[in-house]
């Protein structure tokens, strides 16, 4: 029986020697985390462009805007006449529209483009329209349009 305990003893040595180890697991985590900002930006740029009044003009080119907002929400571009949509020259005054991608109109209130994802780089232009007229007072005629944008 010496033998035979002999062998099985070898026997369980070769095993445990090719038998690998156990090793225990073990692991751990690392949380990645990042803050984007909120960021809108708008650059106007004005063309310096001067209007034929008397001759009336249709959907001439003015400005260019250039629109960026990273807002997952989108964002809302505000058009804001300081004369109600009107060109001044003391008392007297001309009617006018503007045009700015979507919207068409007069600007007697705020007009609102609403941009319904962010955008990068977004360009459009401001057109106006003014209606011929040989009844036009003499005068410089002006006014001024602010273009505004916010995150919704």
């Amino acid at each position: 029986m010496t033998k035979f305990f002999a062998k099985t003893a070898a026997a369980l040595a070769v095993i445990a020697i090719a038998a690998p180890a156990m090793a225990q697991n073990a692991s751990g985590t690392i949380q990645l985390k990042g803050t984007v900002a909120l960021s809108c930006t708008i650059a106007v740029q004005d063309l310096g462009q001067s209007l034929a009044l008397k001759a009336g003009e249709t959907n001439k080119t003015v400005g260019s805007v250039t629109e960026t907002c990273n807002s997952g929400n989108g964002y809302k571009i505000t058009l804001a006449s300081a004369n109600a949509g009107k060109l001044k020259s003391g008392n007297f005054t001309i009617n006018y529209s503007v045009a700015y991608d979507s919207f068409s109109g007069a600007l007697t209130s705020q007009a609102v483009v609403d941009r319904a994802t962010a955008q990068f780089g977004k360009k459009s232009d401001l057109k106006v329209t003014v209606a011929a007229s040989d009844q036009y007072i003499a005068g410089d005629y002006a006014d001024t349009v602010t273009v505004t944008i916010a995150a919704k």
